[in-house]
């Protein structure tokens, strides 16, 4: 097993920054001096990353960024890893950390649903009376998630207040669980809950990352893998062995937790498939992506 010793960072906060264009362009010139590689969003209302680098690279990033006062108390989830789980350093300013553009401004400093650790979570996740929504895409659920959790039938974050307004509505005395990957989609998305009149929303506090890590629940009933967006694509969550394979392939149907891009660079559909469909299909998604692969092999 090749020693692990890189780390791969998540965070995210909350916070009012006063010059995002500039603080945007100050941390991209501070990350690439570091040597981390990642994506992070910087808005207004705070900052949203992923970076990689090694263990001293990253040490050292969390320490410079705790003695900023904006983001003292902010919490890191950090992952082991064997290399870059990033080829380049992307900072980009955004109108917002998560794109959800409803009409009230959401802070949820002010308004959030109340916020759930591991082992109450799995306890809540064992009553009959509550809802369980994944908070995240339908590509990221088809891979993984909570048992009995619903499956959103979105593409984007944005697609959340119509879905929820034609689909929650008539619960709105229910008990409501979210969850998301890291957690900061959670924040906007039981705020907005609230706002519309849901009495009773909670979160999972850092989310299906903070869950797997948690030695008591060791990831108990999340099935499957959860998706990331970076190259590991995918990472587990279940340390026991009551976990279960939860995707299909694309192809042939049967049981699978992978995801690859199509081969046609024209499409690049990221979607669930076995090995052996993806030697069979030469990576691709469809018979016309394929026949335009095979093209372009021949050609040259």
């Amino acid at each position: 097993m090749a020693e692990q010793s890189y780390h791969i960072l998540l965070y995210y906060k909350f916070v009012h920054i006063p010059d995002p264009e500039a603080f945007k362009d100050e941390h991209l010139q501070y990350c690439k001096e570091l040597g981390l590689k990642g994506r992070i969003l910087v808005a207004s209302e705070g900052i949203n990353g992923t970076v990689s680098g090694t263990i001293e690279q990253t040490e050292q990033y969390m320490r410079d960024m705790k003695a900023n006062p904006l983001f003292a108390d902010m919490v890191f989830k950090v992952d082991p890893s064997e290399g870059h789980a990033f080829r380049k350093m992307f900072v980009r300013h955004r109108q917002e950390l998560v794109t959800f553009r409803v009409e009230d401004e959401l802070d949820p400093n002010e308004i959030s649903g109340k916020r759930l650790a591991p082992k109450e979570f799995y306890e809540y996740l064992q009553r009959d009376d509550v809802i369980v929504l994944d908070g995240r895409n339908d590509y990221e659920y088809d891979i993984g998630h909570f048992r009995n959790a619903i499956r959103p039938d979105v593409q984007s974050f944005r697609e959340f207040p119509e879905w929820i307004r034609e689909n929650l509505s008539e619960h709105k005395d229910k008990t409501i669980l979210t969850y998301c990957t890291g957690g900061i989609r959670c924040e906007k998305l039981t705020g907005f809950m609230i706002k519309e009149g849901f009495q009773d929303v909670a979160q999972l506090d850092g989310g299906i990352v903070t869950y797997g890590k948690d030695p008591e629940v060791q990831g108990r009933l999340f099935d499957g893998k959860c998706y990331v967006f970076d190259e590991r694509i995918s990472v587990p969550i279940n340390q026991t062995d009551e976990d279960v394979i939860v995707g299909k392939c694309h192809h042939c149907g049967k049981p699978e937790d992978r995801y690859i891009n199509c081969d046609n660079d024209a499409c690049h559909l990221q979607h669930i498939c076995c090995e052996e469909c993806e030697e069979l299909h030469h990576a691709c998604c469809s018979k016309e992506c394929e026949e335009i692969v095979l093209a372009g092999h021949n050609a040259s």
